[in-house]
């Protein structure tokens, strides 16, 4: 922009136009919009203890400035458009010249800008990356003039106002964007929804009470309240790492990803009771028993609303009876097991565990 500047207000000097004199100040201001984006990729990262989020937001907030910068431009050009007028120039093949030099090298900085922000997702260089783009419409607008002025024609005014159109859409939408971040809109459904399907993938979730997000600045912030079916902390630990490790590699630039996690709570309470052939005690064998007690209560009620008494279609299997023991109560529902012998980390023990079930001991007959 420094050198685009000089080169420009070197061409007005010599060729007395007035229109370019006017740009060459209009790239002045983008070189101190520049300086702008530069400072807050600088500062935009620094964490502290009295901003222990980081200063992410000072992207957007430049964002916003630099979209003041694109509506003053759109005023300047209008003013420009206004200003021509009839008087012959000098050296216009030098004004030309400079034109179509700086129109190709805006162009092709535009679209460098455009692809390193999008590789970087920051608002602030993509934001900047668009209001060098509509540069190029200012200096065509100019050059027009130029050209026009020469032909006896003064046909720019028109093309200018409709440049101005542009360039104010451009900078609405960079406005809005920059301030949905620093009001705290969430961020686009489409990303919560990857975010939905992660989470669902995940069998022991029970439920998604709570899923926000907000953006600052490059990064987003992802908070979620699920349940969880187990009351092992270590386990759930375990499964919201996992969803934090999926989330962050589906979606890019989260700074920080926030679940809280509940275990499931049961309305209804099923408690299972191995019993032996002659169904008047407790078996001591958990597979081996022919039949099982299962005995419902309803939460906060001390007397059972259903009791019944079911066959173990497992307790004669050859193999693993007491691990398809154990998942045939799971389909029953079960919440509590009573056994007289403790399993010792053998198999129905880990299939409990996985389901959440409570394995209770008991001495009684």
């Amino acid at each position: 922009n420094f050198i685009l500047f000089i080169v420009k207000y070197a061409a007005a000097f010599f060729s007395g136009s007035i229109s370019l004199k006017a740009e060459a100040f209009h790239t002045f201001a983008d070189l101190i919009g520049s300086v702008t984006v530069f400072l807050g990729l600088k500062l935009a990262k620094r964490k502290s203890k009295l901003f222990p989020y980081g200063l992410y937001k000072i992207e957007n907030i430049f964002s916003v400035i630099i979209a003041g910068v694109i509506f003053y431009t759109g005023y300047e050009i209008v003013l420009e458009a206004k200003n021509i007028t009839d008087s012959s120039l000098v050296h216009s093949e030098l004004a030309i010249l400079s034109l179509l030099f700086s129109i190709a090298v805006t162009f092709l900085f535009a679209r460098y800008e455009k692809k390193i922000g999008q590789k970087i997702n920051s608002p602030m260089i993509l934001a900047d990356a668009a209001h060098i783009h509509m540069d190029v419409l200012s200096n065509i607008v100019v050059l027009g003039s130029i050209l026009s002025n020469l032909m006896g024609y003064h046909i720019e005014k028109f093309a200018a106002f409709i440049v101005v159109l542009f360039i104010v859409k451009t900078g609405w939408n960079i406005l809005l964007d920059g301030l949905r971040v620093l009001l705290d809109a969430s961020i686009e459904p489409e990303t919560l929804g990857k975010v939905v399907k992660i989470i669902e993938q995940v069998p022991e979730v029970v439920e998604i009470k709570m899923l926000t997000g907000r953006s600052s600045g490059a990064f987003k912030f992802i908070e979620a309240t699920i349940v969880l079916q187990t009351h092992d902390l270590d386990k759930a630990h375990f499964l919201v790492d996992k969803i934090e490790c999926d989330v962050k590699k589906a979606v890019k630039n989260i700074d920080q990803m926030l679940i809280h996690y509940e275990p499931v709570e049961r309305d209804d309470l099923l408690y299972a009771v191995p019993l032996t052939d002659d169904k008047s005690r407790i078996s001591e064998h958990f597979g081996e028993a022919k039949y099982f007690l299962l005995v419902a209560f309803k939460k906060n009620e001390k007397k059972p609303w259903n009791i019944e008494c079911v066959n173990n279609p497992y307790s004669i299997s050859e193999k693993s009876k007491g691990i398809l023991t154990a998942e045939f109560l799971v389909a029953q529902g079960v919440g509590s097991v009573f056994v007289k012998n403790a399993f010792d980390k053998k198999g129905p023990a880990y299939v409990f565990s996985d389901k959440n079930i409570e394995v209770l001991l008991t001495t009684a007959d």
